[in-house]
């Protein structure tokens, strides 16, 4: 089972994610925002007001929409720690 450590906004519908095995996966959320719960974070705005929730580790939206850690890690897309590293320091 896995777990959320950080989460960095990437672009469009697009979260770097750090899991607890210290591996970064790109996760584009574009085709995975149907359903009421879902469909605000179709406003770019409002999906770049997510939060990291260490009490269920994983991402959540203000409106309290989630996504299952393991399925996140399911789609995400493996990259290197160095590039996400070297994006985290140029905030």
């Amino acid at each position: 089972m896995h777990y959320i450590l950080d989460a960095t906004y990437h672009n469009e519908y697009k979260l770097r994610i750090m899991f607890e095995n210290n591996e970064v996966r790109m996760v584009d959320f574009s085709e995975h925002l149907d359903g009421p719960v879902f469909e605000p974070l179709k406003d770019l705005g409002y999906f770049r007001l997510f939060k990291v929730n260490r009490d269920i580790d994983t991402v959540v939206w203000p409106n309290n929409a989630d996504f299952s850690p393991d399925f996140l890690y399911e789609i995400g897309k493996p990259i290197s720690d160095q590039a996400h590293q070297a994006d985290s320091s140029e905030r």
